[in-house]
């Protein structure tokens, strides 16, 4: 296999990866390494020194607001979880308070609503046959 990729020059197809015309590769004795050389001529390497190190000190940026925001966030969703149990908690002592009275007081309740519906439909059945004269 290594004798397939090893052809025209290239050594374990290394032009490929050239990116300029700056860089270049050579043969060495050992067949794991590939060694590079740098023409100063063809390559403004603190140009791009200096811009990689403008696009992290952005990247950097962008991860310290990420990492607020999120912050943040996790903060907002725990008051709102406290916030939640505490509903919870409200909810399920008014049940209970109700629960309570209910049966202290017995099947009452239900006997008033029924005769409170029948009330409703006789008012209804009076409307309805007054206004058809």
């Amino acid at each position: 296999m290594a004798s397939s990729s090893h052809r025209g020059g290239d050594f374990y197809g290394a032009a490929s990866y050239r990116s300029r015309d700056g860089l270049s590769t050579r043969q060495v004795g050992s067949a794991d390494e590939i060694q590079l050389r740098i023409d100063p001529m063809h390559g403004d390497l603190d140009d791009e020194i200096t811009g990689l190190r403008k696009q992290v000190k952005q990247l950097r940026n962008v991860a310290q607001e990420i990492e607020s925001e999120a912050k943040y966030q996790n903060d907002f969703i725990s008051q709102l979880q406290m916030t939640l149990i505490k509903a919870q908690a409200g909810v399920k002592n008014n049940m209970r308070r109700l629960n309570r009275s209910i049966i202290q007081e017995g099947s009452n309740h239900v006997m008033h609503v029924v005769l409170f519906a029948l009330f409703c439909f006789f008012i209804i059945y009076w409307l309805a046959k007054f206004s058809r004269r």
